[in-house]
């Protein structure tokens, strides 16, 4: 069946810019491909990093991990959300390893597999998952893979990343565990205090950009594309879209566009967003509406119905313009996209 919304994802700057951070950070370097691979598809995702020397992987939730399917066998694969009562059965998949939160996913995991390794969560001033510190004596007899934790700001030069640092460091030199993670792709770039054994970056293999110290490395990931569902004229003094909010100074091409909020094109995009056709701006028109766009497409009398537009979306530009976050504008892409890996 057709579909009129493509995802062009490109697998040479998925596999770079793993590359590009794990030579940053100097150790071992994971992915994150929970939401679905940050909406790009895991299964495709993890079969181009395994290819680029990626060899450990984290989703949230065991069903997530199900989907996935199972990895290479080189490869491991851990469930960040740990075992809730509901997950006894799923904790027994072969190769993977909860990452224990709390005091009861322990006493559940060691209730399963005792003899089985396991990662455990140390919250270090995040209070989203994690055993505290003082919680550590729960530990005792598991057999810890890999002690990991989260910073909380490392997106910007916030005091919470020394704290959480130290912390981390005297939680490490309490709590044995074959390697120790703290950083995600902005921690990565906080430098090689932040780094242990292993890092787990995210938004940053797709494409984003976490702090400052990343541009000009890390390399667009994803480019969307619409077709055209119609070619209009609107004569001046006319309006177009949702609340009248355009209203034509002069008569105006106007190509409208199969795609909307629907499909995580969103509405902060209304009359600042823009596409593009034979390398021509054709500026957002109005409201972004639930599965239309309007755009200006005088620069391109040729443009017709059928043909493909490009949308803008640099992420970090994307972000600016939507009032949405990088990893939103990624993880909240639609499922009517085809999406083709080249």
């Amino acid at each position: 069946m057709h579909q009129p919304l493509r995802m062009i994802c490109n697998k040479d700057a998925l596999a770079t810019n793993w590359k590009w951070l794990a030579a940053r950070a100097g150790v071992r370097c994971a992915a994150a491909v929970k939401a679905d691979g940050y909406g790009l598809g895991a299964r495709e995702v993890v079969s181009v990093l395994v290819a680029a020397g990626c060899r450990d992987f984290f989703v949230s939730t065991w069903w997530e991990a199900e989907q996935l399917g199972l990895l290479p066998v080189e490869a491991s694969l851990a469930v960040l959300h740990g075992i809730g009562p509901d997950d006894l059965r799923s904790g027994d998949v072969p190769g993977c390893r909860p990452v224990l939160n709390t005091p009861d996913q322990v006493a559940r995991w060691k209730q399963i597999a005792p003899e089985r390794p396991c990662d455990v969560m140390i919250d270090t001033g995040m209070n989203r998952l994690g055993l505290r510190p003082e919680e550590g004596g729960v530990l005792a007899g598991l057999r810890i893979h890999t002690l990991h934790s989260h910073l909380a700001c490392a997106d910007e030069d916030h005091l919470l990343n020394g704290k959480q640092l130290r912390q981390f460091r005297a939680a490490a030199a309490a709590i044995p565990a074959e390697r120790y993670s703290l950083a995600n792709s902005a921690g990565i770039l906080l430098g090689p205090d932040y780094a242990f054994d292993l890092v787990r970056p995210g938004l940053s293999l797709y494409g984003g950009i976490p702090r400052l110290e990343a541009r000009g490395h890390i390399e667009a990931v994803v480019q969307l594309e619409a077709q055209v569902v119609q070619r209009r004229t609107i004569p001046a003094g006319e309006s177009c879209g949702y609340g009248a909010t355009f209203v034509a100074a002069q008569e105006t091409q106007v190509a409208i566009a199969n795609i909307g909020y629907a499909d995580g094109y969103w509405r902060g995009f209304s009359s600042v967003g823009s596409a593009r056709f034979d390398d021509a701006a054709l500026p957002v028109l109005g409201r972004v509406s639930m599965d239309l766009v309007a755009l200006d497409c005088g620069a391109r009398p040729g443009l017709k119905e059928g043909d493909w537009i490009s949308l803008d979306f640099e992420l970090e530009r994307a972000a600016e313009q939507s009032g949405k976050s990088q990893y939103e504008l990624l993880t909240g892409l639609g499922h009517r996209f085809e999406r083709h890996w080249h």
